[in-house]
């Protein structure tokens, strides 16, 4: 018997991120990075509201990219390829999972630049499946149901099946 086609675990988006406090320097270094290693024009966060740190609202604190599609999962396999296709447990959530990269030369087919220096970089992978898009609506009765929802076991499952990614325990 088929699997539902509804059931199927897809990469909805991978997520480059840079934080650099208030260091416009640094911004600046991972802008130049961040457009180097994805080949798209990176977004500046800025805060929300006036910080604990006496950062004022609206000021630059980071960077960052949301990869799709193909673009997202050929970054994956570089990004495993990094950390030997080894991830901790406690990396892993219900649908998304982070890898951190200490440093980007780590990456395949990425050159050093003076310019850039050595600095690391994080990456969040979010999961979804078909019907996802329903989440999103703004009618507050559209909600999807909780059979729907990818678990944690679901996410290792379909890492170990896809990637060949090894699980160890721990956080």
């Amino acid at each position: 018997m088929k699997e539902n086609p509804m059931r199927e675990i897809r990469i909805e988006k991978v997520t480059l991120n840079m934080g650099c406090g208030s260091d416009q320097d640094k911004l600046k270094r991972a802008v130049k990075l961040l457009n180097m290693v994805s080949g798209q024009k990176p977004i500046i966060t800025r805060t929300r509201k006036r910080t604990k740190f006496g950062m004022a609202q609206k000021k630059p604190i980071g960077a960052k990219v949301t990869l799709r599609k193909d673009r997202a999962e050929k970054f994956l396999k570089d990004v495993f390829s990094v950390v030997d296709k080894e991830l901790k447990e406690g990396q892993i959530n219900d649908g998304n999972f982070s890898i951190g990269i200490k440093e980007y030369i780590d990456l395949p087919n990425v050159k050093y630049d003076p310019d850039i220096g050595v600095i690391g970089l994080d990456v969040s992978i979010t999961l979804e499946r078909p019907g996802f898009r329903i989440k999103r609506r703004r009618i507050k009765k559209s909600r999807i149901g909780k059979k729907h929802l990818i678990t944690k076991d679901e996410t290792i499952q379909w890492l170990k099946k896809k990637f060949g990614v090894r699980i160890v325990g721990g956080g």
